[in-house]
């Protein structure tokens, strides 16, 4: 026995390192923007925003509609929809394989959840983007649960809102995948003929097919603070036409000041701004926000 040993008292000298008290993990998130570390139950409740520097983090679709409408009187559609690899698809994986890993990380059975309810008792459908699900890529499931979300708002008379948070097409359903760019514009159009609003409002990211579609379709376009919204991306534009892109290239403050964005919202305004935007171009009374 060493002479450390002796000096230790016996409850040090005989702890089991394996017994030792460990710190569980994702207790704690750092910030990408200020570096500062938070605890990730108080993030959560402040809707993924840093409470620091407000920076925008991502947040889950599921989180975000429970953050967004009002508790009562929520239903969601076009669950019974489920994907289906119709092309026999396979990259370094099969598609299936894909779609499994997907839905046991996410708990979704695809990228788009769409539920009806209402914010400040202004009923609406809403639809939003789940990013985990194979990066909120567009395929059959998501264009038909859109469609299905158009449907109910215009039999119920209401306007219809999305969030986006995308990368684009999915290439695993190949041309099945594009064709929903034109079902999902086509069933705009007949909620506009309708007269009944469509808010689309954009989150990082909104990339690809979606940005090309119904991304910017909106009656109002809103983007959350820094979000990265385009077709292509930076790299590949830059490695394309071999030029050095602008700061700021691509994001929500940049496309405001050329008039693709109709304005940016704090994620944490966002019911009281859609709100009152929906009661005023439905020409509702003033009060109907609280």
């Amino acid at each position: 026995m060493s002479w450390l040993e002796k000096l230790l008292p016996p409850k040090i000298q005989h702890t089991d390192p394996a017994e030792r008290r460990t710190i569980p993990e994702g207790l704690w998130v750092k910030c990408p923007s200020c570096e500062t570390v938070l605890y990730k139950t108080d993030l959560e409740e402040n809707q993924n925003v840093c409470p620091g520097c407000s920076h925008h983090l991502r947040i889950g679709a599921r989180a975000r509609l429970n953050a967004f409408l009002d508790g009562e009187g929520r239903y969601e559609i076009g669950q019974e929809v489920l994907p289906v690899d119709p092309l026999k698809f396979k990259d370094s994986r099969k598609y299936p394989e894909r779609l499994k890993e997907a839905m046991d990380n996410t708990g979704e059975t695809d990228a788009l959840v769409v539920m009806g309810g209402s914010v400040h008792s202004i009923n609406m459908v809403v639809a939003c983007f789940e990013f985990d699900f194979m990066g909120g890529s567009m395929g059959s499931v998501v264009g038909e649960r859109f469609v299905r979300g158009v449907e109910t708002a215009i039999a119920q008379k209401v306007p219809f809102v999305c969030f986006t948070a995308t990368g684009g097409a999915r290439m695993q359903e190949g041309l099945l995948s594009l064709m929903q760019m034109a079902k999902t514009n086509a069933s705009l159009t007949r909620l506009a003929k309708k007269g009944l609003p469509y808010v689309s409002v954009l989150t990082d990211p909104t990339m690809g097919g979606v940005s090309a579609g119904f991304a910017f379709l909106g009656d109002v376009v809103i983007a959350e603070p820094k979000a990265l919204i385009g077709f292509a991306g930076p790299r590949v534009i830059e490695s394309t036409v071999r030029v050095t892109l602008p700061e700021g290239f691509q994001r929500a403050e940049f496309l405001q000041t050329k008039g693709a964005v109709d304005f940016i919202c704090d994620r944490r305004e966002l019911r009281k701004t859609i709100a009152s935007t929906l009661a005023m171009l439905q020409r509702q009374p003033a009060d109907a926000v609280s």
